[in-house]
């Protein structure tokens, strides 16, 4: 169970925002599901806040078990806070670097503990190493604390990856923007309507001026 409502919507965030970011590709990403790692011993089990697996079906488990899908989580995510802080910090942060988990990130939305909110680690030579550049290796992405969320930023692009609110907002201004897009495309059609119209006009005008007196003289 989560902490707080911070925690919760911390957790909630990163899994919708990287679900959204993996879809289409072969990867999952599962929230505070039972991870179990050593096949025969149903109690050698875990539950990440947030881990990404690549190289699987994706979809959604109601556990994952590595020997079955033959794939090691790439990358866990655990929201942390004081009442949690040495079995983040010591257990599960020993307990992942055995299963093989690549990147180990630690974020405490009310900075109660980790002074910069977040702090990663990876694995280099079987030893988790500090992450100084809040880099994500497997996610080419960039992370960044906002509040009490973490923000995710592509590294090829820099565009931000946006979270639910935000993608709410930016579809109502693209609506209003098309909205407006296409008051200005009408305006401009009844104003080419209204040429051709007077265009017709004159056409006929010239018509009726060539019946009665001929051609017009040429300067």
């Amino acid at each position: 169970m989560a902490e707080s409502y911070d925690h919760l919507y911390a957790i909630l965030i990163i899994l919708e925002v990287l679900r959204q970011y993996l879809k289409g590709r072969q990867a999952t990403v599962l929230g505070n599901q039972f991870l179990y790692y050593l096949e025969d011993e149903p109690e050698s089990r875990t539950a990440p806040d947030v881990m990404v697996i690549f190289d699987v079906a994706p979809g959604g488990r109601d556990s994952y078990k590595i020997w079955e899908e033959g794939s090691t989580p790439k990358v866990v995510f655990e929201i942390t806070s004081p009442s949690t802080k040495n079995e983040d910090k010591k257990r599960k942060k020993e307990l992942y670097k055995d299963i093989g988990i690549e990147e180990y990130w630690l974020f405490d939305p009310k900075g109660q503990w980790i002074k910069t909110q977040l702090l990663g680690y990876r694995l280099k030579d079987g030893v988790y190493e500090e992450i100084k550049d809040s880099r994500s290796e497997p996610l080419k992405l960039e992370l960044k604390v906002e509040g009490k969320l973490i923000g995710f930023y592509r590294e090829d692009t820099g565009e931000k990856l946006l979270i639910p609110d935000e993608l709410a907002e930016s579809l109502r201004e693209r609506t209003e923007e098309l909205q407006i897009e296409s008051l200005a495309r009408q305006e401009a059609e009844k104003q080419v309507e209204e040429e051709r119209k007077r265009a017709e006009e004159l056409e006929e005008l010239l018509a009726r001026y060539r019946d009665r007196f001929g051609d017009l003289p040429e300067n």
